[in-house]
């Protein structure tokens, strides 16, 4: 069954990331679910660190652009999401590639959503495992 309250599409998530942050990396938005999201960022010049991997800080990108877009469209009409925390854990680096997330809701609630996004490289194994906590809010008066 389909968690989504608004039209969600590739497109539309691509549409909507326009001249912001996940365009500027290279953010690609690849598959919606029923329930969940998938998206990949590049390993290249704009998302390594100085030492050649994909920068953590990327990693965390790539989590909470996934997790943030797939909270605002389970959001009922007139609410919107907004982040309260996000923790990633680093499992393996990434020197060359893609690597790909997947957001997966853990909890929807009327005041909060918890996502897990977990990110992989072009041979399939774990590089990052994120957690990220939503407020959602109601329409402002």
């Amino acid at each position: 069954m389909p968690i989504w309250q608004k039209p969600i599409s590739v497109d539309a998530l691509t549409q909507f990331s326009l001249n912001s942050a996940v365009s500027h990396l290279g953010i690609e938005f690849l598959e919606v679910g029923d329930d969940y999201l998938v998206g990949r960022v590049p390993v290249d010049a704009r998302t390594v660190q100085p030492f050649g991997l994909l920068h953590g800080g990327v990693s965390v990108v790539l989590a909470e652009t996934l997790g943030s877009c797939g909270a605002n469209f389970a959001c009922a009409p007139g609410h919107q999401a907004v982040g309260l925390d996000i923790n990633a854990n680093h499992l393996r680096g990434v020197k060359a590639g893609w690597v790909t997330g997947t957001a997966r809701a853990v909890h929807i609630g009327r005041t909060t959503q918890v996502w897990q996004i977990d990110m992989r490289n072009d041979a399939g194994e774990m590089t990052c495992v994120s957690r990220l906590t939503m407020s959602v809010l109601g329409a402002r008066s």
